[in-house]
């Protein structure tokens, strides 16, 4: 009897690494790709190592060693975490592996949590290396045992590519067994392959290029890539992983004949994409992001004198950015054939009834703080002593939306806000400066930044937002917080004593909900000279909720209330202005982290009593 599970793809991917005989697993979270750390740890029968690693290289470079002792290995990370990889994983390319190992890198169409949309598909292509992309969650669990085994075949890595879609969608998912035989660890001294001296790097890259044919004419043959000919058909679609989905519907839906080729897996099938070129007029390329298979398509053809049509995005009939969809393909489908574009089906019904539809109109709802983060106190209090006229670089984090609070003007990637601050010093910024950065993402690359600040002498504020958790990607612990993936125990990192070891020559722990603490710790920083660092502890409001901490929530006197709004401006959530009573009013979302009792000139903010 087939066994069936209702999945969201994370889930579904790490079902398939169970499947595959996972042994080592690393990451470092980021969305859409979390979930798949997230589910392997809370598994309570492992017969494997899992951990979250402090960032994406380190995490890359823990499978690398567990694959050359030839156990399977996967490294999960988001696609901009593979920059922060890239090191060791080009040069692992020339190693290769003994053991499996799945470099899974969740792509983000439409940045609907990223700072980029960076196609994963041109470092396999740079790195010479397979990748495979899924269409649906459940390809995504069956791509992944046979990714493990394409992987030990050709002893190299492989990229797995999924995107938020197949990621974080859910689906019906059928299941394979769960094997139970491992084989043991055992590193082969391979010095000529493990030790990229140049004169064992060479021999190396003209062995991966040596494979690459063989490779290529694996994946043609597997279920990934497919092709349908259509007899007759003088039109053909290319849709690549999810992307292919979408086409294949529309086709259907619309009754268009034509020949189809799936691309879930490369190198991309030269042969199968010469056999459709051969049949059709013109052929339409439907991928997300970066037109990959349409640059390789257009090469095939022109190779091969074949005079077809290929359209897709580098002529404008397919979008270069965002996601897409069965109404993009339909739109593109339209341009191809020159059709008129169609209205939305229920409007049109609505106006041709003359029942023209009214405008929703929604209030608009911008991503904002927690009500009682501490992330906001902090912000509060570090303007109030910086000033409107200080520099604020800021860094990847939940804290970014301290934007709204006017103390976040820079953010580029993990670990920068220290390195700009820095930069900016230097170049001869005469204005304070004052940065911010998570706890997780100064264990991530912070760290560095800041010796760096340290040993070049940078006159400048570092606040580390130490709310005790990985917050944005889902509260993933990280080095300061005592316990691992597993929740077993483990060191504490004191952030404090690492940056004192560092040199840092002021290191300040205030508690940002106390105002007229981490204000002198403010003011101590921007009088010192040299690189100082205040640290604002608090634990996250929802992991402290979660862990059974509760604070006595605040209420608003109106006896009290002077309508002067100094505790709205604060921006807290929960705090309302009820324009009628000219009265400020504290709402059930309140956490209890009695900060705006602090700022209040009127006394008119106490605790709920009992």
């Amino acid at each position: 009897m087939t066994t069936r599970e209702y999945m969201l793809g994370n889930v579904a991917i790490a079902r398939g690494l169970l499947e595959g005989g996972v042994q080592v697993a690393s990451g470092y979270p980021g969305t859409p790709s979390s979930e798949i750390i997230d589910t392997l740890a809370a598994r309570k029968d492992r017969d494997y190592y899992i951990e979250w690693s402090v960032n994406e290289k380190v995490a890359m470079e823990v499978a690398v060693g567990a694959a050359w002792a030839g156990v399977r290995s996967v490294v999960t990370m988001k696609h901009v975490g593979l920059n922060v990889a890239a090191d060791p994983f080009m040069t692992l390319a020339y190693a290769g592996t003994k053991g499996g190992l799945i470099a899974i890198v969740a792509d983000d169409p439409s940045c609907h949590s990223s700072q980029n949309e960076q196609d994963t598909r041109r470092y396999a292509q740079f790195a010479l290396v397979p990748c495979f992309d899924p269409s649906t969650p459940q390809e995504a669990k069956d791509m992944i045992p046979y990714a493990f085994e394409f992987s030990e075949k050709f002893e190299m890595p492989v990229i797995f590519r999924p995107t938020t879609r197949i990621s974080h969608g859910k689906s019906d998912i059928e299941l394979g067994d769960i094997p139970t035989d491992k084989p043991p660890a055992n590193f082969e001294k391979l010095l000529d392959r493990w030790v990229m001296l140049p004169k064992n790097a060479r021999p190396r890259h003209t062995h991966v290029l040596s494979i690459q044919q063989a490779m290529e004419d694996a994946l043609a043959e597997s279920p990934w890539n497919s092709l349908e000919l259509n007899p007759g058909a003088k039109f053909g679609v290319i849709g690549a992983g999810i992307a292919s989905v979408y086409a294949k519907e529309a086709l259907e839906e619309l009754g268009v004949e034509a020949s189809f080729l799936k691309i879930g897996a490369y190198p991309i099938p030269k042969k199968l994409i010469r056999e459709l070129l051969e049949t059709v007029d013109a052929v339409l390329v439907f991928e997300e992001l970066e037109p990959i298979v349409e640059e390789q398509v257009k090469m095939i053809a022109q190779d091969a004198g074949l005079p077809v049509s290929i359209l897709g995005k580098m002529n404008g009939f397919v979008s270069r950015e965002g996601e897409l969809n069965i109404s993009s393909f339909l739109k593109a489908l339209g341009k191809v054939f020159d059709l008129p574009e169609e209205p939305d089906s229920e409007a049109a019904a609505g106006a041709a009834a003359g029942n023209e539809p009214e405008a929703l109109e929604l209030a608009p709802r911008p991503p904002a703080l927690c009500a009682g983060c501490s992330h906001r106190a902090t912000f509060y209090s570090m303007k109030k002593v910086f000033g409107k006229d200080a520099v604020y670089p800021s860094d990847i984090g939940c804290y970014t939306l301290g934007i709204q609070s006017g103390t976040v003007e820079t953010t580029l990637c993990m670990g920068s806000s220290i390195s700009i601050a820095s930069g900016l010093y230097h170049a001869g910024e005469k204005r304070p400066i004052c940065c911010s950065i998570g706890d997780s993402t100064f264990f991530h690359t912070g760290m560095n930044s800041l010796l760096n600040a340290i040993y070049n002498k940078a006159d400048i504020t570092v606040t580390i937002l130490d709310n005790r958790i990985t917050g944005m990607t889902g509260h993933q612990p990280n080095p300061g917080m005592g316990f691992t993936a597993t929740g077993e125990p483990t060191v504490e990192v004191s952030l404090a004593e690492l940056c004192k070891a560092m040199g840092a020559g002021l290191v300040t722990v205030a508690d940002p909900y106390d105002p007229a603490e981490i204000q002198e710790a403010f003011k101590a920083a921007k009088e010192f000279k040299g690189t100082a660092v205040v640290i604002a502890k608090q634990p996250c409001v929802i992991s402290a909720k979660r862990a059974g901490i509760r604070r006595v929530p605040y209420v608003v006197d109106p006896e009290k209330c002077e309508g002067c709004k100094q505790c709205v401006k604060f921006g807290c959530p929960a705090i309302e202005f009820d324009e009628e009573k000219k009265v400020a009013v504290i709402t059930a979302l309140c956490s209890g982290c009695g900060v705006c009792a602090q700022i209040c000139k009127f006394d008119a903010i106490g605790e709920v009593k009992k």
